[in-house]
């Protein structure tokens, strides 16, 4: 079976972008330059095809109940049009994927869901579905979607539609809104760091939006930006990505994720194992460090005094900082703030120090 193309994908051939693969999609890693393109976001603006994510539509009676059931977070508190992010797990409390959801009304939630993980997510949502009054259906292939990030993305958005986008709060999404002449739905959320939108439409009318948001951005400074930008400004944030920070053997507790983990609401699976795990001492503790020299990748082993103690999940020289930092998830007892330990690179072994994982302080819009 060949690689999946987004309906952007003639738009990066055109701007000569990298194409790598990625989940199973031709994606842009890069256009200009990694560094200058997640500059470009921390700074002015940015625009990402995110068309491959996973989209699933959650109607019927039983919704409510049902997404309370799924996600690790309290869905139950949420407003019509709030988004929310959380996580599903296994009944050992790994995670099966992190996800948003958006309650459009008590019937009705959207989910949104990694593209790596789209067939096995809709066939353990579905699984769950069955003891639910609810219908699920995987419509990730009829939908397009870009995010414009940074500074000057309200700006730059706002020029294409009628909808004042002062009105849009975090993590709230305006369905039905014109941009650029396509029906849309627009969300005040993103993977970067900064504030920024998501833009959803039909799949064979978003080339039209990117390419007005690009034209309207000249002057700002937008930039198209690729997967390469997207994955150094996420782990700046310290935003998990699934299968790095989280994954089927890796509970959020142990990532730092409780806070969107309500062990006190219903009785969402995985919740069982996430309260024994809490009581016992979680086990592992996802850290950030910073090298004195070299550059950890994902899977380098983190040792002490020789023993091996845990394992990298990301690292990069930040652009943002300049210096080489990476998270990693470790046996607890050596997860304390301004601990030392060693990170084996290749042939090599180098020194670290615990620090700070939230490398870069987020610049959302409250």
């Amino acid at each position: 079976m060949g690689l999946k193309k987004t309906p952007l994908y003639d738009k990066h051939v055109e701007a000569k972008g990298k194409i790598i693969e990625f989940a199973g999609w031709e994606m842009p890693v890069q256009y200009e330059g990694l560094t200058q393109e997640h500059n470009a976001v921390r700074e002015k603006a940015g625009l990402f095809d995110v068309s491959h994510m996973g989209e699933v539509d959650v109607k019927g009676l039983g919704a409510a109940e049902f997404v309370q059931t799924l996600v690790t977070n309290d869905a139950s508190i949420l407003e019509d049009n709030q988004v929310m992010y959380g996580m599903m797990c296994q009944e050992d409390g790994g995670v099966v994927d992190d996800l948003l959801v958006y309650k459009f009304d008590r019937n009705h939630f959207y989910l949104v869901i990694n593209a790596a993980n789209i067939d096995k997510d809709f066939a353990w949502i579905e699984k769950v579905s069955k003891n639910f009054d609810v219908e699920v259906e995987n419509i990730s292939d009829s939908v397009g979607e870009i995010a414009i990030q940074g500074p000057l993305a309200q700006e730059i958005l706002q020029k294409v539609m009628q909808f004042d986008l002062k009105d849009l709060a975090f993590f709230y999404t305006k369905r039905d809104v014109d941009v650029a002449g396509v029906n849309c739905m627009v969300s005040r959320t993103g993977y970067t760091g900064e504030d920024g939108f998501e833009v959803y439409s039909e799949a064979a009318d978003i080339p039209k939006v990117w390419d007005a948001l690009l034209e309207a951005g000249k002057e700002e400074g937008l930039v198209p930006a690729g997967l390469g930008a997207r994955d150094t400004l996420r782990f700046e944030a310290c935003l998990p990505l699934y299968g790095h920070e989280i994954n089927e053997s890796i509970t959020p507790l142990e990532a730092g994720l409780s806070f969107f983990v309500k062990l006190d609401n219903d009785n969402f699976i995985g919740r069982d194992a996430l309260i024994k795990q809490k009581a016992d001492g979680i086990p592992r503790k996802l850290v950030g460090f910073e090298l004195d020299k070299g550059i950890a990748r994902e899977g380098c082993d983190v040792l002490k005094d020789g023993k091996k103690i845990g394992f990298v999940t990301t690292g990069y020289k930040s652009p943002t900082l300049g210096k080489s930092v990476g998270l990693a998830l470790v046996e607890r007892e050596f997860g304390e703030m301004g601990a030392e330990f060693e990170v084996q690179i290749r042939k090599n072994v180098r020194s670290a120090k615990i620090i700070s994982k939230r490398f870069y302080k987020k610049n959302y819009k409250k």
